[in-house]
């Protein structure tokens, strides 16, 4: 009997091991990486250094300095790659009136972000993708809106990613929404982002994931003079920071604590982002932002939206936040000549698979189910097709509990599986799969019938 058990598990592995796929690359995506050009990106830089100061506080009537002429120089970008969109690209500065807050804004200020819509091309598609970086920058006095604060940098480069990704991808049609955005009044305490996230929710968007860029384009670190331009951080929040009190009770029974919105997210980034771009390691980091320090990924996850930050693996904190000056022989500053644009290339290549994968992929599978009634040393699961998009199959993943990444995927195109592998030893998720092999974001089952 035991041999009868062996052999017939044996060959459920089997069965599934020959309608394994290997991960290729999609020809279009794969086009759009070799397009996004460092030349480029550091043309943005140049322009937005050229501004002199961004800051949140300055100007929005100069047409030559301050964060009013920064808008709208993007928006003359934006607006210049839509004409060739054939129709699919929009793009404004929405505008709102932020008060005197008696913290980091003395007196009311037109607050704007720059925003750019990629309109799917599926009218029963409302999914939407954000990839953001924040266009203003600041002197080492918060509070000063009148001197140069070149910000080349932090977040020119997040700006500069954001801006070759419409560059590139307006030129491509895809079935869900992409949205590009520099937001305004990040280093005055994530003014715009908080604006838009809250935008969001109260319209009801059916954002999937956001990507926020922010300091990700010099490739060296001050104090241990670390130089790598070969790894990038994904920080993402673990606990969600939304409904929490609701939600906490069931990861706790379930041991999902790595397994929020934010943590599926960034290990997609991770695949994917590794999947297409030569010569980076994305290292993902298991917390929400780095100490001391906030981004414009934060009212996203407080929403209940799935968002993390990107931002380069070693950072130079003699280029952040400080006035352009000489000490000791120490040029301090964010300046474009200690950047490396090659690095900022390669994590702007990085976002854009990102985004152009989950806009190709179908919505995720609906409520994805595993049986836990009985007490098995297998696992069954089940779930209901996906809503939106043409649907190739889907892949079951697994992992071991301890790993950060799914190690398994097994495709099928049915909508229930049973697995000789045990429900107690493995995490484990389902994704849907486009008929051009692009994945959507994984959903990690409940238990249920």
């Amino acid at each position: 009997m035991k041999k009868i058990i062996a052999i017939t598990m044996l060959l459920g592995v089997l069965s599934y091991g020959q309608a394994q796929t290997t991960i290729v690359r999609d020809p279009e995506i794969e086009a759009m990486v070799k397009e996004v050009n460092a030349d480029s990106l550091q043309s943005y830089i140049k322009g937005m250094v050229a501004f002199g100061t961004r800051s949140t506080v300055s100007s929005v009537t100069d047409k030559k300095k301050g964060i009013g002429a920064a808008r709208n120089w993007v928006l003359g970008k934006f607006q210049q790659w839509a004409a060739g969109s054939g129709g699919r690209l929009t793009a404004f500065v929405d505008t709102t009136t932020y008060p005197a807050d008696g913290r980091r804004v003395k007196e009311p200020i037109s607050l704007g972000n720059t925003v750019a819509t990629l309109k799917g091309t599926d009218p029963n598609d409302n999914r939407i993708f954000i990839i953001s970086g924040h266009l203003d920058s600041r002197r080492t006095d918060v509070m000063d809106g009148t001197n140069d604060a070149p910000g080349a940098n932090d977040d020119g480069s997040g700006s500069a990613a954001v801006m070759e990704c419409v560059r590139v991808m307006s030129k491509h049609s895809f079935p869900a929404t992409i949205i590009f955005v520099t937001v305004s009044g990040e280093e005055q305490g994530l003014l715009g982002s908080t604006y838009m996230a809250k935008k969001a929710k109260a319209a009801n968007w059916n954002i999937e994931a956001m990507l926020n860029n922010d300091i990700m384009g010099s490739n060296n670190s001050n104090e241990t003079n670390i130089i790598n331009n070969t790894q990038v951080r994904v920080f993402s929040e673990g606990l969600p920071a939304y409904d929490l009190d609701k939600v906490a009770k069931g990861i706790r029974q379930m041991g999902l604590e790595n397994d929020g919105k934010a943590r599926q997210l960034a290990r997609y980034v991770k695949e994917i982002g590794e999947r297409y771009v030569d010569n980076l390691e994305v290292m993902m980091i298991y917390r929400n932002d780095r100490f001391l320090r906030g981004g414009d990924h934060s009212p996203y996850v407080e929403n209940g939206y799935a968002a993390v930050r990107i931002t380069e693996m070693n950072e130079n904190f003699n280029h952040q936040h400080q006035d352009v000056r000489t000490e000791k022989g120490v040029v301090y500053g964010d300046l474009p000549e200690f950047m490396d644009f090659e690095y900022l290339r390669k994590n702007t290549a990085m976002n854009l698979v990102n985004l152009a994968n989950l806009a190709k992929s179908p919505s995720m599978p609906q409520e994805v189910k595993v049986e836990v009634r009985n007490l098995t040393n297998g696992t069954q699961l089940s779930w209901k097709a996906s809503a939106m998009g043409k649907v190739k199959g889907y892949y079951i993943l697994m992992r071991e509990t301890t790993s950060p990444v799914w190690q398994k995927k097994i495709f099928t195109t049915a909508t229930e599986a049973k697995l000789p592998y045990s429900k107690d030893n493995y995490f484990f998720a389902v994704q849907s799969v486009s008929e051009t092999g692009n994945e959507g974001l994984p959903v990690v089952p409940v238990p249920g019938r």
